[in-house]
């Protein structure tokens, strides 16, 4: 977590395509509030540089030699479980996706992606905790449909019961809307909004915002992608 919000936020590149590299440290290099303090072009040379720089976020390449963006991500939530975890990707199949939100992702995004959505998921991860997209969406909405049909009816969760604020307040979440615009929204102060979104953690068994947005995703709370 960031001390200070007026700090720049400290990236490591990892990723072993050297010009992927150079093209979205050159890009990044022109946002003030963005300071690149390394680069990686394995797991291995990325675990290395965790102890002795400890980034607000790593961009994370899945597939790269001796150790795999995949294999890397457990071990760098134990090194820096602070730090948010944007992967990068040529693939898009949904259940990788999922099983790396599951294992600690922050977003997914595709290597393909404007460099201005690469900028835009730092900034979210690190005020929000996650950036959710088409392919985020699609995964998890998948990932429930595909359990939701092995695990029989009288063995799921019991559906919350949600008032129209609680609803009304993850319906936004979902539309990734800051904590501020909701509460200028629903006419509400941002720790009341805070405290509403903790209450709905507990009510829908989430233990993580992801976790509401599937919950929302599940229910029809959000129209599904």
């Amino acid at each position: 977590m960031k001390n200070n919000m007026s700090d720049p936020i400290k990236v490591i590149i990892a990723d072993d395509h050297v010009l992927f590299r150079a093209g979205v440290k050159s890009f990044l290099s022109l946002k003030e509030d963005i300071r690149v303090i390394g680069e990686a072009d394995n797991g291995m040379h990325l675990l290395t540089l965790l102890r002795t720089q400890v980034p607000d976020v790593i961009l994370l390449d899945i597939q790269m030699p001796i150790m795999s963006g995949i294999d890397a991500l457990p071990e760098i939530k134990k090194l820096c479980p602070q730090t948010k975890i944007v992967m990068l990707t040529m693939l898009d199949e949904n259940s990788m996706i999922s099983k790396l939100m599951e294992l600690g992702a922050n977003s997914y995004l595709s290597k393909s992606s404007d460099s201005e959505v690469i900028y835009e998921a730092i900034k979210t991860c690190v005020s929000q905790e996650y950036y959710f997209n088409d392919l985020t969406n699609k995964a998890m909405l998948t990932s429930l449909k595909q359990k939701n049909n092995i695990v029989p009816p009288h063995l799921m969760v019991q559906e919350a019961v949600l008032n129209e604020k609680e609803t009304t307040i993850l319906r936004l979440m979902c539309e990734e809307k800051s904590t501020k615009e909701i509460a200028d929204i629903v006419e509400l102060s941002p720790r009341t909004v805070e405290s509403i979104r903790d209450k709905l953690k507990v009510k829908t068994g989430s233990k993580s915002t992801a976790g509401l947005i599937m919950y929302a995703v599940k229910h029809k709370i959000i129209e599904e992608i």
